[in-house]
C-alpha cells in the first residue's frame, strides 16, 4: 500500500525549485489504552467540557479557540482566522548551506520525514539526491510550517531524500546540568570493560533483533483475561537476581556468561506472539 503524504513543500535550491511531498518516516506502535468504565453497569464514562466560570457543561458548537494575552483574558479566533494564521507559513524549505554529512551532533535531531518528488519535480529531486551523495554533504535550511520556523537537514537516502527536523540550540539542555560524581577508575577494571565491549561488538545495527516485549506480554495477559483466566498472579514481580556489589567481580561474571545471554537473546528473537483461538487479538481502545 502506497504511503499517504502528510503535506507538500518546495525545496529552494539556489534558483532551482523542487516540489516535494512529506511522508512519515516512522509509525509508533499502537499504544495499549484502557477506557474508564462504570463498574456498576459496564458502560464507558464520557468526559464533558465544563466552563471554569459557571461550572456548566459547554455545548460543542459553542467552543472556539482563543489565545491568552493576559491573565484570564483571551482573544478569540474563528475558523477562517485560524486558516489565515496558518497561511502565514510558506511551506518552503530554503537551503542555507551544505555541510559534511557527519557534522550535526545527534542530540539536535528531533523528527524525520521522507521526502518524495511532487508533480514535475522528479528530475531536480534526483539531481539533489545524487549530488549530496557524491559530495558527502547534507543540506541545512529553514522550513516554515504550522506557525513555526523549523531548522532542518536534508540528506540522501538511497535514491531519495530524508528531511530531519532539528532542535534549536536553546531547546537543548546543557549536560552540565546533570550531576556527576567523581570516581577513580582502576586500569584492570577498564581493561575488563573494554574486553566486555569487544565481546559484544557487531558491525551493523539490526533492528529486527528487537521487539517491544513489554507490549507483547501485556497483549498476552489481556487475551488470557478475555478468555476468563485470572491474571493477577501473573503480574507478580520476578525475584530479583543476586546483585554483585564489587565492580571487578561484576565485570568478570559478565565475561563468563556470554553464551547464556546470547542463547537467551536468540530464543527471544525467534519467538513469535502466541495467538488465541481463531487468531483473536486484544484490540486497543
Amino acid at each position: 500500500m502506497a504511503a499517504r503524504a502528510l503535506g507538500s513543500a518546495t525545496i529552494a535550491f539556489g534558483l532551482v525549485s523542487i516540489p516535494v511531498k512529506l511522508y512519515s518516516a516512522a509509525e509508533t506502535s499502537v499504544a495499549i489504552r484502557f477506557n474508564q468504565i462504570d463498574r456498576r453497569d459496564g458502560s464507558r464514562v464520557k468526559q464533558q467540557l465544563i466552563s471554569s466560570r459557571t461550572g456548566e457543561v459547554v455545548p460543542k458548537e459553542e467552543i472556539v479557540k482563543g489565545y491568552e494575552f493576559a491573565k484570564d483574558q483571551y482573544v478569540l479566533f474563528t475558523q477562517e482566522e485560524l486558516k489565515a494564521l496558518e497561511a502565514a507559513s510558506t511551506h518552503s524549505i530554503d537551503i542555507d548551506e551544505f555541510l559534511p554529512d557527519d557534522s550535526v551532533d545527534r542530540i539536535y535531531f528531533d523528527k524525520a520525514y521522507y521526502l518524495g518528488p511532487d508533480k514535475g519535480g522528479a528530475r531536480a529531486y534526483r539531481l539533489l539526491s545524487h549530488a549530496l551523495t557524491e559530495t558527502k554533504r547534507i543540506a541545512i535550511g529553514r522550513y516554515a510550517a504550522r506557525g513555526r520556523m523549523h531548522v532542518v537537514s536534508i540528506r540522501p537516502m538511497g535514491e531519495g531524500l530524508l528531511l530531519e527536523q532539528l532542535h534549536y540550540p536553546d531547546e537543548i539542555r546543557s549536560f552540565s546540568e546533570v550531576p556527576l560524581e567523581a570516581a577513580e577508575l582502576r586500569e584492570a577494571e577498564l581493561e575488563l570493560a573494554k574486553a566486555l565491549i569487544a565481546q559484544g561488538s557487531g558491525e551493523k545495527f539490526e533492528p529486527s533483533r528487537y521487539r517491544d516485549e513489554v507490549r507483547e506480554r501485556m497483549l498476552e495477559l489481556i487475551n488470557r483475561k478475555i478468555e476468563g483466566e485470572d491474571i493477577a498472579s501473573a503480574a507478580a514481580a520476578p525475584e530479583a537476581e543476586h546483585k554483585i556489589i564489587d565492580l571487578m567481580e561484576a565485570l568478570k561474571a559478565s565475561l563468563r556468561a556470554p553464551e547464556r545471554e546470547s542463547a537467551k537473546t536468540t530464543a527471544k528473537t525467534a519467538k513469535t506472539p502466541k495467538k488465541k483461538r481463531g487468531g483473536r487479538q486484544a484490540a486497543s481502545a
